[in-house]
């Protein structure tokens, strides 16, 4: 097992989210300039208000990616039945550039979690098609599926994912 997809296997991403692949691609993802994530670590949620700036490497610029970020978690870890939900969807992202070059499908919706640590997973697909695989939005956030939508407009398996772990942050208390 590659060093690169082992903690998303610990972290049940692989099996909860998506199927076992080998990474080809690099994705690059950070917050508020400095936050980058990190498989597994932590990020508080004034960190992630705003949409991530999401690098992507590749080929080419004749390659063109979709990106999607779910949330396996929701409502809540103990009871996901809202699993998975939808908080943003780039397509056609031109290799060897970022996210803001692509068509956002679906509005980054900053993430919210209420109860229990939630996982946050950028997924990255290539598009086998070129430009334009995906037209429409799902007609949901909710009980979104990655593995099905990929079936359905051929994406294949992922060539890059990361995810990062995060929970609703406490207030401060007055004495």
């Amino acid at each position: 097992m590659s060093r690169e997809i082992e903690p998303l296997v610990v972290g049940r991403v692989v099996g909860d989210v998506i199927e076992r692949f080998n990474p080809s691609v690099t994705m690059r993802v950070t917050y508020n300039l400095d936050k980058q994530v990190a498989n597994g670590h932590e990020l508080m949620p004034s960190s992630f208000i705003y949409k991530p700036r999401v690098e992507i490497g590749g080929d080419d610029m004749r390659s063109f990616y979709t990106l999607i970020m779910v949330d396996p978690d929701a409502p809540s870890p103990s009871d996901p039945y809202l699993r998975e939900y939808l908080h943003w969807m780039v397509t056609d992202i031109p290799g060897t550039t970022d996210a803001s070059f692509g068509k956002e499908i679906v509005s980054y919706e900053t993430p919210k979690p209420v109860v229990g640590i939630h996982r946050y997973v950028f997924v990255l697909f290539r598009q086998m098609r070129g430009r334009q695989t995906v037209k429409l939005p799902p007609p949901s956030r909710q009980c979104f599926n990655t593995r099905g939508f990929c079936a359905y407009f051929g994406l294949g398996l992922p060539v890059a994912a990361v995810y990062f772990n995060a929970q609703r942050e406490t207030a401060p208390r007055r004495r």
